[in-house]
C-alpha cells in the first residue's frame, strides 16, 4: 500500500495540504495501519448487498479478511476477484471515485500520468495481489503446493518495467521462497533466496530494501540457514529518500504516531535477528534482545510472536542452569497458546518458520520433571494432548449438541471465533480488542463441558482422574520427545514417573510394525521384546493389577500394546488392556444404558462399486452377529450406508461396521469408514461428520481395515474414526490397528459377541484374543484390535420393545421391505 501510495506521490504535483488530502481512501489508510477489523466492517458496509463490486473496494475486502485469518471467507471472496479479472476489472484505484471525492486531485493525478506516459500505472493491477493474497494464505495453512503455484501465479502476471515490478517481484520471491522452504524443497527455496538476493534496490529503490532482505531472511530461516539469514538481516541499504518517502506515505495513508506498519514490522524483523543469533550461539546478543523485546509493550500485542520469545528466552534460561526461570517463561508460553483455539501459523510469512506449539509442552514438562514437580507435569501433559485434538478441530463449527440450550451454546461457540478473530488482529485498534477466548469458552465450560474440550485447552485434575479408575487398574500414559521418554504411572493412590532416554524409538516401532503385518509373523517377536524392555520393563515393579490403560502419545499410536512380549509371555497374557485417547476422557465416558430398543445394528460388506473391494466373510459376519443378539438387524451391501446409520444409529446397543475404513493422517477429519454411496451420501462417514453426530449407543465395533490408525500430523494424540465416535456417544469403540485378515477377523468378532452375552466388554475383547491366538498364533491375526473407552458394561439382554420398522421406500409396502436377518 506504502508503495501505491509512493508512486501517486510521484505522478501528482506537490501541494501544501497534501497530507491532509484525500489522495488515499479511507480503506487503503485502514489497511496501511493495519486496522484489519475496521477494513473488514468498512468494506462489508461499502460493498453491502452489490453483487458486482470493484475490485477496487473487493481487493480490500479480501485484503481484511486474509489478515483476520478467515479463510472461510478469504477464498470465496478472491474467487470473486478474480471473476472481476476474467472481466477486465483490474484496477486497483477506482478513478472515478477518486474523481468524486477530490476532482482537484484526481485532475492532477491524471495529468501527471499523462506527462509520464503512465496512465494505466495510475490505476495500477490487483492481479498480482490476487494470487498473492492465495499464496500466503496457502502458506499459513500449510497447503505448500497451492502457495508456490499461487506465487508463481503472482510472478508471471506482473507487468514488466511498471513502477510496482520490483516491489511485486520481492513480495512473490518471498512467498514463493516459503512455500518451498517450508514445504522441505531445499535446493529450490535457495535459488529463490539468490533470485532475490539479485533483486537491484539501489537509488531509488532503496525504500524496497528492507523488504527484501527482509525476505531473504525469512526464506533462509525456513531452510535452516541461519548464519546466512543473520547476515541478511544486519544488510542496511537505507537512504534518506527512504526515510523521508515512509514519513510523507504514512502522513498520507493517515496512520496513527508511532503505530505505522512500518514500524509495527520492526518486531518481527528484530525477533528474527535475536532468533538467528541464538542459534548460531550468540547467546549473549540473542538474550539481551530477548528482554528488550519481552519489555516493548508491542510484544505483548503480538501473541504469535510473544509465545515465541517467551520459548526461545526460556531455552537460553535453562541452558544457563537457571531451570526455575526456564519453566516460568514456558508457562507464560502456553498461557498464551492456549488463549486461542485456532493454531494457524498467523505469522510464519513474516518470521521464516512456523512454530512448534508442542515444542513449549515438551520443554515444560521436562522443566518440572527435573525440577520434581511431577504432578503439574502431567496436568500439562494433558493439556498438550488437548492442544492438538484442539488444533486438529479448528476448522470445525457444526458440532453436535449433546446437553444444554442448542441455541445458547452454538451463540457461545460463534463468540469464542469472533473474539479469537479479534485477538489476530494487527494495528493501533487491537489495544481495544479482548485479546482471548477465555470468557466465552468459561460459559461454555458450564453450558457443555464435553463441547469445550474440542474448542478450548482444559483437562480434568489429577485427583478425578485417580477417582476413575478402578481400584484393580493401572493408568500408563506415556510422553517422548527427540531426547526423553516418560512414563506416568497412576492408580487410585499415587502417581510415579519414569524417564528414561527415547533412543531409536521411531524406528523401533516402524520396524516392528511391519514385521506385525506378516501373516507368518516369523520376525515380529525380538522387535515386540526390544519395545518391551524399552516401554514396559522401566516401570513393571508399578504394574501389580490386572487392568491396564494406556494412554499413548506419537508414534506408540501405532504400536498394539497388548502384543508386546516380555521374553516368555505377551502382555495380553497377564493383564486385560484398554486404550484411551488422553487420561481427562474418562470424565466424559458414558456408561451404557441398561435398556435399548435393539440389539446390534450391523452393516456388512457394502457395495463400493469396484468387486475387489467386497469382503465375502465381512458378509457373513455382519449377519451372523445379527442372528447372536436378539432385536438385531443386519443392513449389506446397498443397505449398508449413511441414511441407515442416521436412521438407526441410536436404537441399538451395538453399532457394528464390516466394512474398510481408511485413516488420512495428513486430514485427519477426512478419514473414513467406507458405506454405500447414495443419492443422499457420498458414502464416506468421515471424522467431521461423526463429530456432528449422535448416536448414544453402548458399543461401535469397526471391524474394518485400519480403522484404529489415528495420528495428529504433529505427532500428538490420536483424532481418529475412534475418537469421533467417543464424541457421537459411544461408550466404548474396538478397532483395528492394521489391515486384517477376513477369515481370522469374522471369527474373532464372533467370540467376541458370544463372550459379551455373559461378562463385560474388555474381558469379552480379551478372551476372544486368547481364543484366537491358540488358533492362529501370531500376532497379526489377534493383535490389531484394541478398545477404547469404557471397558465395563455391554452385556446384552432381549430388549422388550419391539423390532423397530424400516424406513418406507417410495412405492414399496412393508411386507417387500423385510430385512435381512
Amino acid at each position: 500500500m506504502r508503495a501505491l501510495i509512493l508512486v501517486l506521490l510521484l505522478l501528482v504535483p506537490l501541494h501544501a495540504d497534501l497530507a491532509q488530502a484525500s489522495i488515499v481512501p479511507e480503506r487503503g489508510k485502514l489497511f496501511s495501519a493495519g486496522r484489519y477489523v475496521e477494513l473488514e466492517k468498512l468494506m462489508e458496509k461499502e460493498i453491502g448487498d452489490d453483487p458486482n463490486p470493484k475490485s477496487a473496494k473487493l481487493m480490500f475486502q479480501c485484503a481484511a479478511y486474509g489478515k483476520l485469518k478467515r479463510y472461510n471467507k478469504l477464498f470465496p471472496c478472491l474467487a470473486k476477484l478474480e471473476d472481476n479479472v476474467n472481466k477486465g476489472d483490474i484496477s486497483i484505484i477506482d478513478m472515478e471515485e477518486m474523481a468524486r471525492d477530490s476532482p482537484f486531485l484526481a485532475g492532477m493525478a491524471r495529468f501527471g500520468a499523462g506527462m509520464a506516459g503512465q496512465q494505466k500505472e495510475l490505476e495500477g493491477s490487483v492481479v498480482p495481489y490476487l494470487h498473492l493474497m492465495r499464496s500466503e494464505a496457502y502458506n499459513e495453512l500449510r497447503d505448500y503446493p497451492k502457495a508456490m503455484a499461487a506465487a508463481r501465479a503472482a510472478t508471471d502476471s506482473i507487468v514488466v518495467g511498471s513502477n510496482g515490478e520490483r516491489a511485486l517481484r520481492i513480495m512473490t520471491l518471498t512467498s514463493h521462497g516459503l512455500a518451498e522452504g517450508f514445504g522441505g524443497n531445499r535446493e529450490a527455496a535457495l535459488k529463490i533466496a539468490a533470485d532475490l538476493t539479485a533483486v537491484d534496490t539501489s537509488g531509488n529503490y532503496s525504500l524496497l530494501a528492507p523488504e527484501k532482505w527482509l525476505g531473504v531472511a525469512r526464506i533462509y530461516v525456513s531452510v535452516g540457514e541461519y548464519a546466512k539469514a543473520n547476515e541478511a538481516l544486519r544488510k542496511d541499504e537505507k537512504s534518506l529518500f527512504d526515510a523521508f518517502a515512509v514519513g510523507v506515505a504514512d502522513a498520507v495513508a493517515g496512520m496513527d504516531a508511532g503505530e505505522s506498519l512500518f514500524s509495527y514490522l520492526e518486531l518481527p524483523k528484530e525477533f528474527m535477528l535475536y532468533k538467528t543469533q541464538l542459534e548460531i550461539g550468540q547467546v549473549k546478543e540473542a538474550k539481551e534482545g530477548f528482554d528488550k523485546l519481552l519489555k516493548d509493550k508491542r510484544s505483548a500485542g503480538n501473541g504469535e510472536i510473544y509465545w515465541l520469545l517467551l520459548f526461545d528466552r526460556g531455552r537460553i534460561a535453562a541452558g544457563e542452569g537457571d531451570m526455575a526461570e526456564a519453566v516460568r517463561l514456558w508457562r507464560q508460553a502456553v498461557e498464551i497458546i492456549e488463549q486461542q483455539r485456532s493454531s494457524i501459523n498467523t505469522e510464519a510469512n513474516k518470521i521464516g518458520f512456523a512454530g512448534d506449539k508442542q515444542a513449549v509442552y515438551h520443554h515444560l514438562i521436562g522443566g518440572l520433571f527435573a525440577t520434581g514437580q511431577f504432578t503439574e507435569a502431567f496436568d500439562y501433559l494433558e493439556r498438550s494432548k488437548s492442544r492438538a485434538l484442539v488444533d486438529i478441530l479448528a476448522s470445525k463449527k457444526d458440532f453436535a449438541v449433546a446437553t444444554g440450550d442448542t441455541e445458547k451454546i452454538r451463540e457461545l461457540l460463534a463468540q469464542a471465533e469472533k473474539t479469537e478473530i479479534a485477538s489476530l488482529v494487527q494495528g493501533a485498534e487491537k489495544r481495544s480488542t479482548t485479546r482471548s477466548i477465555i470468557a466465552p469458552t468459561e460459559i461454555l465450560r458450564q453450558q457443555a463441558p464435553e463441547l469445550a474440550t474440542l474448542v478450548s485447552v482444559s483437562t480434568t485434575p489429577l485427583a478425578d482422574i485417580q477417582a476413575k479408575l478402578r481400584p484393580d487398574e493401572t493408568l500408563v500414559e506415556y510422553y517422548y520427545d527427540s531426547q526423553w521418554l516418560y512414563a506416568f504411572v497412576l492408580n487410585r493412590d499415587s502417581l510415579r514417573v519414569v524417564r528414561t532416554q527415547t533412543g531409536e524409538l521411531e524406528a523401533e516401532v516402524r520396524a516392528w510394525r511391519t514385521a506385525l503385518e506378516e501373516p507368518e509373523g516369523k520376525t515380529q517377536l525380538p522387535h515386540a521384546q526390544t519395545l518391551y524392555k524399552k516401554l514396559v520393563t522401566p516401570i513393571a515393579a508399578f504394574l501389580d493389577r490386572p487392568r491396564l490403560t494406556f494412554v499413548s502419545h506419537g508414534v506408540l499410536h501405532y504400536v498394539p500394546l497388548a502384543a508386546l512380549h516380555s521374553g516368555s509371555e505377551y502382555l495380553i497374557d497377564k493383564f486385560a488392556v484398554r486404550l484411551l485417547p488422553s487420561a481427562s476422557v474418562m470424565k466424559y465416558l458414558r456408561v451404557g444404558d441398561t435398556q435399548y430398543a435393539g440389539g446390534a445394528l450391523t452393516l456388512g460388506n457394502p457395495d463400493l462399486g469396484d468387486p475387489r473391494l467386497d469382503l465375502e466373510f465381512a458378509q457373513q459376519e455382519a449377519v451372523a452377529i445379527a442372528k447372536m443378539v436378539p432385536q438385531s438387524r443386519a443392513f449389506l451391501r446397498k443397505e449398508a450406508n449413511e441414511t441407515t446409520l442416521r436412521t438407526y444409529g441410536q436404537g441399538f446397543r451395538y453399532l457394528h461396521f464390516a466394512t474398510h475404513g481408511e485413516f488420512k493422517a495428513d486430514n485427519p477429519l477426512d478419514s473414513a469408514l467406507f458405506l454405500s454411496k447414495e443419492a443422499q451420501g457420498d458414502g464416506l462417514l468421515t471424522v467431521n461428520k461423526l463429530y456432528s453426530m449422535r448416536l448414544d449407543t453402548d458399543l461401535v465395533t469397526l471391524s474394518a481395515c485400519e480403522t484404529g490408525l489415528g495420528k495428529i500430523a504433529n505427532g500428538d494424540d490420536v483424532v481418529g474414526l475412534t475418537r469421533g465416535f467417543l464424541y457421537a456417544g459411544a461408550a466404548t469403540i474396538v478397532a483395528s490397528l492394521w489391515k486384517v485378515d477376513d477369515q481370522a477377523t469374522s471369527d474373532l468378532m464372533r467370540a467376541f459377541y458370544t463372550n459379551l452375552g455373559r461378562t463385560g466388554k474388555l474381558d469379552a475383547l480379551r478372551q476372544a484374543q486368547l481364543d484366537i491366538k491358540r488358533k492362529y498364533p501370531p500376532p497379526y491375526f489377534w493383535a490389531p484390535f484394541q478398545l477404547l473407552g469404557n471397558p465395563d458394561g455391554g452385556q446384552y439382554v432381549a430388549a422388550k420393545a419391539p423390532e423397530p420398522a424400516r424406513p418406507a421406500a417410495k412405492g414399496k409396502t412393508d411386507a417387500s421391505r423385510k430385512a435381512k436377518r
